[in-house]
């Protein structure tokens, strides 16, 4: 019988070689992070493999899965440990190797294989291990799988099975390559930045852009985990100002900037300004809905008002349906509403078909986003951008707050907005015309401008966005307005940035 896995040890010790170690705030809500060492041991990391072969059996799918891994000193072993507990409990693995979240997910349709467990950090600081994991193509485990996940690692109730076995899936990195780039190249010329800040990305992304006619201009593109320049997060501003340099320095007519699993595309435009990823899903939107006239498209709840009141949308008879912030949220409710597209603030975009299979793929929405000015020529991205109705938008600022207490915060943030509008309060002599308590709190005032606080729900932090329809004031004082009940929250910290 599999050792109990333990919440925490001491490192160093014979304890923490002879038992699993699973600290259980790594259970997040639709995938699994933690730093490897501190709050997860290789032990730990089998209890889970042997965790996720018992819930696949316990739910009736195929006991096939799929692994990979990034760039990390100790991915790999990770994976190999993941591997051990998988295989314990009854399940066939098949392993590509060094990938792309999205790679993972393109691999259980070119395989046929139902599952899939990629070990990834994603964007997170060089200490970080996680796992994204699902076992319903192209969806991602979501609440239900993750708590039911969580209850039979932490329970010790993962049952060893015969019949696991192990395949190497020699070069398929190959086989997601010629997927992408088995299609027709640019007509244009397009000169593109591909930032990818040290991560798996760049083993990649610049290879599929040249195969489609693109003049690459690679920024960073070399694989080193320690990533001495820059988290690979394109929402980061130290990321998207590098983009801007090298767009500058180059002539290029867009940087597009990966994050560190593939699964996200930040974009900056011809004259070097960042574009957040919410405006440039609906100038996609734009450029799809001539193509699919009435289409609809799913937008989380962090993301600009555009989605409604943009006039060549609602001349295109668009549909925007908003819904809540999170990669396994927005797939399921694109995937089951049939929507073109679902556009999530921090990158994530998930094009279902003919465009993609319905999962999130930086390379997919480069793709897209170079179509859109191939459709385009004579237009700049920047010209493309500023036909957009202006709004005035923050960055995703990020106030530090313990996991054990973020969620509390959250509550006690929706009741004081909740209070407000039921004693018919006004901010800044506004009246508020909506709240959104779907994900954390969005509260809407008469003239549009609004304002969200949520948790995240993969690093210990609070999530905070606000935008205006009127003017940069407007906008500070929403973030003013937000700002100031967070402070009256001791356990919130220092934001990662500010306006």
């Amino acid at each position: 019988m599999f050792p109990l896995p333990q919440p925490a040890l001491a490192p160093n010790s014979y304890a923490y070689e002879t038992q699993p170690l699973v600290k259980p705030t790594g259970f997040r809500e639709y995938d699994a992070r933690w730093l490897f060492g501190p709050e997860l041991n290789l032990m730990g990391v089998q209890a889970l493999g042997l965790g996720i072969g018992t819930l696949i059996h316990e739910l009736g799918v195929r006991p096939d899965i799929v692994v990979g891994h990034d760039f990390r000193a100790y991915s790999s072993s990770i994976k190999q440990a993941l591997a051990n507990g998988l295989m314990a409990a009854g399940i066939r693995v098949h392993d590509i190797g060094l990938a792309l979240s999205p790679m993972a997910y393109f691999a259980q349709f070119a395989l046929d294989v139902p599952c899939v467990a990629m070990v990834t950090a994603s964007h997170n600081d060089n200490g970080w291990t996680g796992v994204k994991m699902g076992v319903n193509r192209p969806l991602t485990f979501g609440p239900d799988e993750m708590s039911r996940l969580k209850q039979i690692v932490l329970g010790g109730a993962g049952r060893a099975r015969d019949g696991g076995g192990y395949r190497y899936v020699a070069d398929f990195p190959e086989v997601y390559i010629k997927d992408l780039t088995d299609r027709p190249r640019f007509k244009n010329r397009i000169k593109a930045v591909a930032a990818c800040g040290n991560g798996t990305a760049g083993a990649f992304a610049p290879r599929i852009l040249e195969a489609l006619g693109v003049e690459v201009v690679p920024l960073d593109c070399e694989l080193d985990y320690t990533f001495p320049k820059y988290n690979p997060n394109p929402e980061d501003l130290e990321m998207l100002h590098a983009m801007r340099d090298a767009v500058l320095a180059s002539g290029a007519d867009v940087g597009l900037g990966f994050d560190g699993d593939g699964d996200r595309c930040g974009v900056v435009d011809n004259h070097g300004e960042e574009i957040f990823a919410d405006k440039v899903g609906v100038m996609l939107a734009r450029d799809l809905s001539v193509l699919h006239p009435g289409a609809t498209f799913v937008v989380d709840v962090k993301s600009t008002g555009l989605f409604m009141t943009d006039p060549v949308l609602i001349a295109n008879g668009v549909k925007a349906d908003y819904w809540k912030t999170g990669h396994s949220y927005m797939k399921r409710r694109v995937n089951e509403s049939g929507a073109l597209v679902g556009f999530e603030k921090s990158g994530h975009y998930f094009f279902n078909a003919p465009i993609g299979r319905g999962y999130d793929d930086g390379l997919v929405s480069a793709i897209a986003i170079l179509d859109m000015l191939d459709r385009n020529p004579g237009r700049s991205l920047a010209e493309l951008k500023d036909a957009l109705p202006k709004t005035w938008s923050s960055p995703t600022m990020s106030p530090h707050c313990a996991d054990e207490t973020k969620y509390g915060v959250i509550d006690a943030v929706v009741r004081h907005f909740e209070a407000m509008a039921a004693r018919g309060d006004t901010i800044d002599g506004q009246k508020i015309r909506d709240l959104v308590t779907v994900n954390g709190v969005r509260v809407t005032v008469e003239d549009g401008s609004w304002g969200l606080v949520r948790a995240s729900s993969n690093k210990p932090e609070l999530v905070v966005v606000v935008e205006s329809p009127v003017s940069e004031a407007r906008m500070r004082d929403m973030f003013r307005l937000v700002d100031g009940v967070l402070r009256t929250h001791p356990e919130v910290g220092a934001y990662n940035q500010s306006i």
